[in-house]
């Protein structure tokens, strides 16, 4: 009997040397050693974070796998090419370690493939030992609110999407010929967000952000900007890094009232180091009167951001002739319970704040990729077991699909190594078939015939060179191309 599991592949893994030659076997025997000999293909889908953190553990630790990346755009990297903010370029940074993966012999990328539509799941399925879907959260949560549909409501996935160069982003042509804008959420994107409207566009010159970004910021009238949370200080989602740049950004001044911090002293004594830090900055900033000096500069400024909270969203306001927003009304809310698990209840009060600009930062979420794989949309993710897809042997995934979109880049880092794992477990116990598969050599002549021209890495470094050299030219780090058409012409060349 075949001997099975992980014994069969890390045997296919030593030197050649030690096989003796086919002739000295029985036909049968010979078959099973090249059984042996075959890698396992695991096929990723996305090319974010999760993906390439995923092949990373794949390939670090199986020394045959064989993965291929798939992608839905024409360049990888996802999030950290789309969704970190233009100036905080040392969180870029580890593109330079998913370019050593994608270098490996044993990794190959396909961009402009979109799984479900040009290739369904079980297609994939058919073609590799193993799946991995690490697509990440391609979709915002809606508010759910009368006037959500109005021009001037952005999400703030979208906003983001927008100044840093997602294709599909590209022509949302934001209005900023406004006064006051207000954001929903007070988590890290919408601090990005903030900081983004409020930044002298002098510095942003010397980023990555897209050249139409800058134009529309160029021409900004937003002067003040108001974050808003339906929970208090205590609960706030953002971190401290990001904090502290709200507070040090050039031209502009917090406002923040000094009551809702009141009585927080005693409270935050028991709280986790990195929390107390953080409400301990914010009830400085709050409370402790600047110095002469400093008071004046910030009095200078014509800029402002505020912190708002206990307010739920209940209606968008649209102006007289209903052509946009016009203001937000807000529920009043209370807290019931305490620390992280307070409940926010309405207090039966609401209040009307003016603004031109509303963005929606309350959360991204996960789409459905596919009719046959298993997706819980109340929980925007794929039901799973440790990353194993419940009821689905051989389909993966990791990252947001994966648990939902929270944590940062070393989150979802982690997250996927243990996807990964739980596949080379999965590997090494027999419970994926050892028969042979093909992997890309299966699909490819399917996009062919579905006029799917799939993009390579060396392609995406193809675009990189330009995108790098028409930046140097204008003095910022790069140019990002964000029209496909474009894209797809210079891959051609």
């Amino acid at each position: 009997m075949a001997p099975r599991g992980w014994s069969c592949w890390r045997w296919a893994a030593r030197p050649r040397a030690r096989l003796l030659p086919g002739a000295a076997f029985p036909f049968g025997f010979r078959q099973l050693l090249s059984t042996l000999e075959l890698a396992p293909h695991i096929c990723v889908v996305g090319s974010g974070p999760a993906g390439f953190y995923t092949a990373q553990h794949l390939l670090k630790h199986h020394p045959r796998a064989q993965v291929d990346i798939y992608e839905k755009q024409l360049v990888p990297f996802g999030l950290v090419r789309f969704g970190v903010a233009p100036d905080h370029p040392e969180v870029k940074n580890v593109i330079n370690t998913f370019t050593q993966t994608a270098h490996s012999t044993r990794c190959s990328f396909k961009g402009n493939v979109t799984v479900g539509r040009d290739v369904s799941v079980s297609e994939l399925q058919e073609a590799y030992h193993a799946v991995v879907l690490s697509y990440g959260a391609e979709d915002h949560r809606t508010l759910g609110i009368p006037g959500e549909e109005l021009p001037g409501v952005i999400s703030a996935r979208d906003f983001v999407g927008w100044y840093n160069g997602l294709p599909e982003n590209r022509k949302l042509a934001p209005n900023l010929n406004c006064d006051t804008a207000l954001i929903l959420g007070q988590g890290n994107v919408a601090l990005d967000v903030a900081r983004i409207l409020l930044t002298p566009t002098e510095l942003l010159e010397k980023t990555d952000i897209t050249t139409e970004a800058l134009r529309v910021l160029k021409q900004s009238h937003v002067k003040r900007v108001w974050i808003v949370g339906r929970r208090g200080p205590l609960q706030v989602a953002f971190t401290i890094k990001e904090l502290r740049e709200m507070i040090n950004l050039p031209g502009s001044r917090p406002l923040l009232d000094p009551a809702d911090f009141s009585g927080l002293e005693e409270l935050i004594k028991e709280a986790p180091r990195p929390r107390k830090r953080l409400l301990e900055l914010l009830m400085q900033t709050a409370l402790k009167p600047p110095k002469a000096k400093e008071a004046d500069k910030r009095a200078e400024n014509p800029r402002a951001w505020g912190l708002r909270f206990l307010r739920s969203p209940q209606e968008v306001l649209p102006s007289p002739d209903g052509s946009r927003v016009a203001g937000i009304r807000l529920a009043v809310m209370r807290l019931e319970g305490s620390g992280q698990n307070a409940q926010a209840v309405p207090t039966g009060t609401v209040e009307d704040v003016p603004c031109g600009l509303v963005l929606s930062s309350v959360g991204y979420k996960s789409r459905p990729i596919d009719p046959r794989v298993p997706f819980d949309p109340k929980l925007g993710i794929i039901p799973n077991s440790e990353g194993r897809v419940l009821g689905v042997p051989g389909l993966y995934c990791s990252g947001w699909v994966k648990r939902g979109p929270t944590g940062v880049i070393a989150t979802t880092m982690n997250d996927s190594f243990l996807t990964g794992e739980a596949l080379l477990q999965d590997l090494e116990k027999g419970v994926l078939p050892l028969s042979p598969k093909l992997g890309y050599s299966i699909i490819e002549p399917l996009l062919k015939n579905r006029g799917v021209q799939p993009v390579s890495f060396e392609d995406w470094e193809k675009l990189d060179a330009q995108e790098v050299a028409q930046g140097q030219a204008a003095g910022k780090p790069r140019e990002k191309l964000v029209d496909p058409q474009q894209m797809l012409h210079i891959i051609k060349q």
